[in-house]
């Protein structure tokens, strides 16, 4: 069985200072307590230890071997029970520590830089752990705690455990390879979109955008025909560069520059994409309000 040593902090501390003044009056007086109390800790040190710690003699006190060979690691305890509460300090109060945010890809075009810039002016001592994903894996990483926050679009419209505030909201654009006839047009009414194939992103990473998408092709009166799919928007750009279809997507996309690709404005003006920042309902978590108040003093255009 694992045996614990019974040494309270008040005995070793008092050790400590009585080693490095052996002297029992200054020793008190350092402590802020008279000599009776510190001779009584002391003894009862002694008594725990088995062996006398101070030779006391007229002349004045020396340590003995078992007091040497005791002094330094009662100095190391004290010095990492001290550094531990200052570190636990730090962290309670959200000086430092790790906070977990997951991101969607196209947000690093617009929310993510100034966020992070903002955050890390204030809050230098904090650990940034920042991990790209889409939505869908976003709010399962908030359900498991594997992530603390969330920068996603089109959050669900409830959800009992996380909460969401609207960051950013995005109109959409139409992207076409530069070969396609629209592309010479200032603008594109979706309808002249409708048999032309589409490159989007899968469904099952962010099922609320890919509604939104194919909901306005719908009211527009076509269903969009889906020629591929694409986790990334760098991805959908490139395929549709490619010449393999067209695609709709957030107006921050058009900072993605390549030479093959064309962003066209939406007549009449499509409904908006919405950013979120999303984290767990009731997380005392210091460093999240922390993130939540440099979300709320951010421009998220300025990406």
């Amino acid at each position: 069985m694992e045996q614990r040593p019974e040494l309270p902090l008040p005995q070793l501390y008092a050790f400590t200072v009585l080693a490095e003044e052996l002297h029992f009056g200054h020793a008190a007086a350092r402590l802020g307590i008279a000599q009776p109390p510190l001779s009584q800790q002391i003894r009862r040190l002694e008594e725990k230890v088995g062996h006398p710690l101070f030779h006391r003699e007229p002349g004045g006190i020396t340590l003995t071997a078992a007091g040497r060979e005791l002094l330094p690691a009662a100095r190391r305890v004290l010095t990492e029970l001290a550094d531990g509460l200052a570190a636990a300090r730090a962290v309670g109060s959200g000086e430092t520590g790790r906070l977990r945010i997951g991101f969607s890809a196209s947000l690093a075009l617009t929310v993510l830089p100034g966020l992070l810039h903002t955050f890390r002016e204030r809050h230098p001592g904090v650990h940034l752990d920042i991990r790209e994903m889409t939505t869908a894996p976003q709010l399962a990483a908030l359900h498991d705690r594997d992530i603390d926050l969330g920068l996603l679009r089109e959050p669900p419209e409830a959800d009992p455990e996380l909460c969401f505030r609207t960051v950013l909201s995005e109109s959409f654009v139409a992207v076409l390879p530069s070969t396609h006839p629209l592309a010479s047009q200032r603008s594109v009414r979706l309808a002249q979109l409708a048999d032309s194939p589409f490159v989007l992103l899968p469904r099952a990473v962010g099922p609320q955008l890919y509604d939104r998408i194919t909901g306005l092709c719908t009211a527009a009166g076509f269903t969009p025909r889906i020629g591929q799919h694409a986790v990334e928007w760098q991805t959908v750009c490139a395929l549709v560069e490619a010449g393999l279809g067209v695609s709709l997507a957030p107006a921050s996309i058009r900072r993605i520059r390549l030479k093959g690709v064309a962003f066209r404005r939406i007549e009449p003006a499509a409904d908006c994409t919405r950013v979120a920042v999303a984290w767990r309902r009731n997380d005392r978590n210091p460093l999240v309000a922390h993130l939540l108040a440099a979300v709320s003093q951010t421009d998220p255009t300025a990406g």
